[in-house]
């Protein structure tokens, strides 16, 4: 199933059990995957962007999902 809503900061990291905050500093070093679109300066993701990148993270803590 594809999710329409885009994913911020926040969203983000409620999907990866971190604070907002890490998710910030993973864009910052280049960790996070260019945003699929941005609005008034704001990065966001599609969903599907992020799982993608989840499962093929290194450390990925992401189990059975």
């Amino acid at each position: 199933m594809t999710d329409r809503k885009l994913w911020s900061y926040k969203e983000i990291a409620a999907h990866i059990r971190v604070q907002p905050d890490t998710v910030r500093s993973y864009r910052k070093h280049g960790l996070l995957p260019k945003p699929d679109h941005m609005e008034d300066g704001k990065p966001y993701w599609h969903p599907d962007t992020i799982r993608v990148w989840v499962a093929n993270r290194p450390g990925n803590r992401a189990r059975g999902s």
